[in-house]
């Protein structure tokens, strides 16, 4: 009976240990909702893009993207990093959004310059989400960069009968990226607001307009322009070294902090 007596207060001592043990493990960390970002460098190859005096977008946009991916590895290891390309190659517009739907990516950043033939003094950052069109200059900036695809071969059918000259056309998109737009938004606004604290940008504010880049993404997704290669001193910064540096660090900021609220 004495040993029987035993046993059970060993087993019990034991049991409550356990008990002690597992009630102190910490809890499971909380999985992330930002596990791959998809960071697409606008135009490439046969398609510079916009240009300035010396300067070319393509040059510009592969840069920053290529640095942003760089700081995004460094400070958060964990999070999977892809680009659209990684060298100067021409790649479709819809073979972006596909890339990254199809490495379920869960945020799209596309980069750009932008550009006006009237004047050589404006300036400023601008970020854009898929949407309607809310003035000329919205709808002016998604036709120069949606007719990228008349480099492509058999655009009117894979786009089906887009036509990137047609302003109705370009509204007819704001009918996607609906189900992302609030989470797109709160990027966008971000990055805008990180341009003016980082780096001391102007900024544009934030848009909508209708961008082919960003019609067919299943995840938020934002289309950045950097700055104005038309204007001497924007281009001059953007083509250095440490704008390309500053303007990547800025969108970098705004990743973390839109991962963090993503992450809540």
């Amino acid at each position: 009976m004495l040993k029987v007596l035993k046993l059970v207060i060993v087993a019990s001592t034991l049991f409550a240990s356990l008990a002690f043990v597992f009630s102190n493990d910490p809890a499971p960390a909380k999985a992330s909702k930002v596990n791959t970002v998809v960071i697409d460098a606008g135009h490439g190859g046969k398609d510079p893009g916009t240009r300035g005096r010396v300067t070319k977008e393509k040059d510009v946009a592969l840069a920053v993207a290529l640095e942003l991916g760089r700081r995004i590895k460094e400070e958060t290891p964990e999070v999977k990093v892809l680009y659209t390309r990684s060298t100067d190659v021409f790649i479709e517009l819809g073979e972006r959004s596909a890339f990254a739907n199809r490495n379920n990516a869960d945020l799209f950043i596309s980069v750009h310059c932008n550009a006006t033939p009237n004047s050589r003094s404006v300036r400023g950052t601008e970020s854009f989400v898929m949407g309607l069109h809310k003035t000329q200059g919205n709808l002016d900036v998604a036709r120069r960069e949606n007719s990228v695809i008349l480099q492509e071969t058999n655009y009117k059918q894979k786009y089906k009968g887009f036509d990137p000259n047609s302003p109705l056309a370009h509204i007819m998109l704001a009918n996607y990226q609906s189900a992302f737009i609030s989470s797109s938004l709160r990027l966008a606004d971000l990055i805008e607001k990180k341009f003016q604290s980082v780096s001391d940008r102007d900024s544009r504010g934030v848009k909508q307009a209708g961008f082919l880049v960003l019609w067919r993404c299943a995840m938020p997704s934002v289309l950045i322009e950097t700055g104005f290669l038309s204007t001497p001193d924007e281009e001059e910064y953007l083509g250095s070294e440490d704008g390309q540096k500053e303007v990547a660090e800025s969108i970098h900021q705004a990743f973390m902090a839109y991962k963090k609220d993503m992450d809540r």
